[in-house]
């Protein structure tokens, strides 16, 4: 018996990263997954091939989430395809880091929209699926500068800390419907992202960390999946920093 045995999850911007690790980690809980990212490309097939082979059912998704219509109609061919959803992980992001001063309205707007906006039209579409089942979790993938802040990515912490306060929002006006809503907020992890950074830079990043590492994504997947599951079943409004410790 898996945590997840007999549910359904939704997973944005899952064919790579903390997304495919959180999709993976269900799937072998025995989740059956629908995941989402802009293009089902070859890399996007090769991850729902991966999910499959965990004997689960899993489809890919386009999906332009920052778009209100596009995903009411993605969520909706996800609810025909797997008749019902009860985990929502709102994962899709960007980063387009710059000062404050010297950031453009366009950078300023993609990653409002790629990471927040996207995060509304999913709780929007899938919110109504869940209420008729009378429960559900849903999950912000949020981040530790949207608790503290960081220098150079004004627009990312925005983001992340709307992220926050979106899923605190949500489980105050959807608990008494059975629905729970929770934020993780990863540190360092080392993804494709940070892979572009100097050894130098990883190293002092290390340094501050208390667990001197940084983390990988399948340790935010394991907190994702103890949200997910009944095992956090009076856990709601919560942010969790996955992070080593680590204050910024």
């Amino acid at each position: 018996m898996g945590l997840l045995d007999g549910k359904t999850a939704v997973v944005t911007g899952a064919a790579r990263g903390i997304g495919k690790a959180i999709a993976l980690k269900f799937a072998s809980e025995g989740a059956n997954i629908a995941f989402t990212d802009l293009v089902i490309d070859e890399n996007a097939k090769n991850t729902e091939k991966e999910i499959e082979a965990l004997g689960v059912k899993a489809k890919g998704y386009a999906s332009n989430a920052a778009n209100f219509e596009d995903t009411a109609k993605v969520v909706g061919d996800i609810h025909n395809d797997f008749g019902r959803i009860d985990i929502l992980v709102n994962n899709a992001g960007i980063t387009r880091d710059g000062l404050m001063m010297r950031m453009s309205e366009q950078q300023w707007d993609m990653v409002i929209n790629v990471n927040l906006k996207s995060a509304f039209n999913f709780v929007h579409a899938c919110a109504p699926i869940m209420m008729r089942q009378k429960a559900g979790s849903i999950i912000n993938m949020a981040s530790v500068v949207g608790v503290h802040g960081n220098a150079g990515q004004a627009n990312y912490a925005a983001s992340k800390a709307g992220m926050i306060a979106l899923a605190k929002s949500i489980a105050q006006e959807l608990g008494s419907r059975g629905i729970r809503a929770n934020a993780i907020a990863p540190g360092f992890i080392m993804t494709d992202m940070t892979a572009s950074l100097s050894e130098e830079v990883k190293t002092e990043w290390a340094k501050k960390i208390p667990l001197r590492r940084g983390g990988s994504p399948e340790d935010v997947a394991d907190v994702a999946t103890f949200l997910a599951s009944d095992l956090s079943s009076y856990v709601s409004g919560q942010v969790i920093q996955v992070d080593g410790g680590m204050n910024m």
